[in-house]
């Protein structure tokens, strides 16, 4: 059934704080948990987290005391709501086993966008990160078997296979090759859109649990790790950052924010198997629905521009789904994994000139060892073999296979 949210009631602003209690929500149990709750929990979280960043942004950019109390309005409940998602997970969950959570959603996540991307040109910038935040999955993995001496397939539920990607020492580039060209705002496909804000929002979230919890443990190979493919995810930040078409107005990027959330919420409620946690996300999408008519009377009163005039009628027939990429992965694994970046162009490494940047940089950043591998080569002293969980066969690539088979 289509579903129009400026057609949809919605729930007031004004009407939509709530109290300490209703905050402090009943955490899911960690080991019980659909492993995609969690993922669809940490994705929610880094979307609240984006919008009130972005809100703050905003009213740094205007003097317009209506628009600035409108925003601080809408960006209190964005933070109560940010609140309740993040307060589902739980105490006993480790920053690590968060961190193999946020690694799930940016394989999985963006690999339902780009099979599902219109656009060639974002679909191959989907393409060349996913394989490197698959990469990701496995180093942090074999982490957790190294300090903790459990599996990760406990927490991803073998719907994610864990195994190398792009190999992260190789992920690091110099920073004038992370910059993209964009998107045009009149002629994007609204679908496009909408992938691009969800995926910046999500690998954001990334790069800032990284930036503030790489401290947390006291081993130099976890430490090295994180400070390691936090840089990665700068780089992926910028790298989906500029596909954004700069010229849209502010109160134009506020509704097109306010849009994304509703079509993120209605998605969620679609497959959620928690019937509380689906509550939640059956609110949101109401209170969302009223800050979008917010946003909407602010763009008409400032700009003379209808909502209905830059937002499609209808949201997408097809909810961002959480579900198993395995095979889609494993192509892009086959085709892609040799590709670097040379200013806005995707080049197979070989095609590089000996003096290119990309080289010099490598050099830079990877003299006296790299924290990425080293943490698989410790692993593997310690087990005997590196943690994978290779569910659907030998990986594709005969160089990356493990000469001793992974644990599963």
């Amino acid at each position: 059934m289509a579903f129009d949210p400026l057609q949809q009631k919605g729930m007031a602003v004004e009407d939509q704080l709530r109290n300490w209690s209703e905050l402090n929500v009943e955490p899911y149990a960690k080991r019980d948990v659909d492993p995609f709750t969690r993922v669809r929990v940490i994705l929610m979280n880094g979307i609240e987290v984006e919008s009130i960043l972005f809100s703050h942004q905003f009213q740094r950019m205007t003097d317009n005391i209506e628009i600035k109390q409108k925003l601080a309005l809408s960006r209190r409940v964005e933070q109560q709501q940010q609140k309740v998602v993040n307060w589902l997970n739980p105490g006993d969950q480790t920053p690590l086993e968060t961190t193999i959570g946020y690694e799930q959603v940016a394989v999985d996540l963006t690999a339902w966008l780009a099979r599902n991307e219109p656009d060639p040109m974002l679909k191959q910038a989907l393409d060349f990160a996913l394989l490197e935040d698959f990469d990701h999955l496995y180093r942090y993995a074999n982490l957790y078997e190294l300090i903790g001496g459990r599996h990760a397939a406990e927490l991803t539920g073998h719907l994610t296979e864990v195994t190398p990607g792009r190999p992260t020492f190789l992920e690091h580039r110099h920073p004038y090759d992370d910059v993209r060209g964009h998107y045009e705002t009149h002629t994007v496909d609204p679908l496009s859109r909408l992938h691009v804000m969800t995926i910046v929002a999500a690998e954001q979230q990334t790069m800032n649990f990284y930036m503030n919890h790489g401290t947390d443990w006291m081993e130099p190979v976890a430490r090295g790790l994180y400070a390691e493919i936090a840089q990665i995810e700068e780089q992926h930040v910028t790298h989906y950052g500029s596909l954004l078409d700069p010229l849209d107005s502010w109160l134009k990027q506020l509704v097109f924010h306010e849009y994304n959330e509703i079509y993120l919420y209605w998605s969620m409620l679609q497959q959620e198997s928690d019937p509380r946690i689906k509550q939640i996300w059956e609110l949101h999408l109401d209170m969302e629905i009223g800050q979008l008519q917010v946003a909407g009377d602010l763009l008409r009163k400032y700009e003379g521009v209808e909502p209905a005039e830059i937002l499609p009628r209808e949201l997408p027939d097809t909810p961002v789904t959480f579900e198993p990429n395995k095979d889609y992965v494993r192509t892009v694994l086959a085709e892609q994994t040799d590709l670097r970046t040379d200013g806005v162009r995707y080049v197979p490494v070989q095609d590089l000139a000996a003096d290119h940047r990309y080289f010099a940089y490598q050099q830079t950043v990877n003299a006296g060892g790299v924290p990425s591998e080293q943490v698989i080569k410790e692993n593997r002293t310690k087990h005997g073999r590196e943690y994978r969980d290779e569910t659907e066969g030998p990986h594709p690539i005969v160089e990356l296979r493990d000469p001793e088979h992974g644990v599963g």
